[in-house]
């Protein structure tokens, strides 16, 4: 089956998914579809050589052609109705709202269509800060100690600095701050509050070791990617994370004992073991004495965080030929016909 890039949404990391779209343009090698979702919600077949960042900024996107989706796929309108684009696997890459908080996995399960990425309970789990606290917990993981701060309850924060304050349901570090004082966490505060109604505060460590896993599992196995230790100075902000969703070329693997290494793979696998079947996710792991803990999960990692990978195009052929399928219910009306059987007319 051909595959097929969704990206866009009505997120925050809509222009991220842009460029994580064109990115991954040049780095897989079987023909590709394009789909691209607007804010509105509206699907459009961009054609590859309008896969330009200017074709969106310009909005160019709504002289094409605009596709539905039905049972089994994408369609578009023809003369007698809707007519499919073809038997397509679809690549979940809408980054942030629609795409990780479970809304696409929805339409797509709804729909039977085939995909690649988190499925909704996985988006759930990873796609709110604080359920993913829960998850490490669940899968035996440590996790830095953390408060919760809404705008209803900001007046009443105590805590220890410095600290990093994290809108609750956002990535990218889109909102993000360090801060060192109490001066001043109302400034961050309100800059978190701008993108989500309750924030995450964490102890910021300076100089803390970092460490980025990616992988996938296909026929029972998990593939994992090299481990990365992201270049960095102080913490990875937007502008150095936007970097990061244009990147195409492989990485140098980072330099850690074998043991170091075996205990973030074992992370990764407990998180992953725990409902992210069908997708290419990315752990972000902190390393404080030798313990590992479990920063975030990416749901769907900025370009698919194909750079991590050996193989990457195989990696991805070997998921799509591995995915999970939704159990269909198979409807007799065995029940309604018993009970007409022994009552008469119902």
């Amino acid at each position: 089956m051909k595959q097929a890039l969704v990206f866009g949404g009505n997120s925050y990391e809509h222009e991220i998914s842009i460029v994580s779209a064109i990115s991954l343009k040049k780095v897989i090698k079987k023909e590709l579809t394009f789909i691209f979702l607007s804010e509105k919600g509206e699907f459009w077949l961009i054609a590859a050589e309008n896969m330009k960042s200017t074709y969106f900024a310009k909005r160019e996107y709504t002289k094409a052609k605009q596709l539905f989706l039905q049972n089994g796929g994408f369609a578009q309108k023809g003369m007698f109705g809707l007519k499919p684009i073809g038997n397509l696997v679809v690549i979940n890459l809408v980054h942030g709202g629609d795409g990780e908080d479970g809304k696409l996995a929805s339409l797509f399960d709804f729909y039977g269509v085939p995909y690649i990425g988190p499925r909704a309970e996985a988006c759930v789990l990873s796609f709110n800060k604080l359920y993913t606290k829960s998850l490490a917990d669940i899968c035996g993981v440590k996790a830095l100690p953390y408060k919760v701060v809404s705008k209803n309850s900001r007046s009443k924060v105590e805590t220890e600095y410095p600290v990093i304050v994290k809108p609750l349901r956002l990535g990218s570090s889109i909102g993000v701050s360090v801060v060192k004082s109490e001066k001043e966490l109302d400034y961050a505060l309100d800059v978190a509050f701008e993108f989500d109604d309750a924030v995450l505060l964490e102890p910021f460590i300076d100089n803390v070791k970092e460490f980025n896993v990616a992988g996938a599992k296909a026929k029972g196995e998990i593939i994992f990617s090299k481990v990365e230790e992201p270049k960095k100075d102080g913490y990875l902000d937007f502008e150095k994370k936007y970097m990061d969703f244009s990147r195409t070329e492989e990485i140098e693997a980072a330099g850690v004992d074998e043991a170091l290494a075996q205990k973030l793979r074992d992370s990764f696998a407990a998180i992953y073991g725990f409902g992210f079947d069908g997708a290419v996710i990315r752990c972000d792991f902190f390393v404080v004495d030798g313990e590992v803990y479990l920063n975030e999960v990416n749901p769907i990692p900025g370009s698919l965080a194909n750079y991590l990978f050996e193989d990457f195009n195989a990696t991805l052929n070997s998921l799509a030929a591995s995915l999970p399928h939704p159990r269909r219910v198979k409807i007799n009306y065995q029940y309604i016909n018993e009970i007409k059987s022994a009552k008469g007319k119902l």
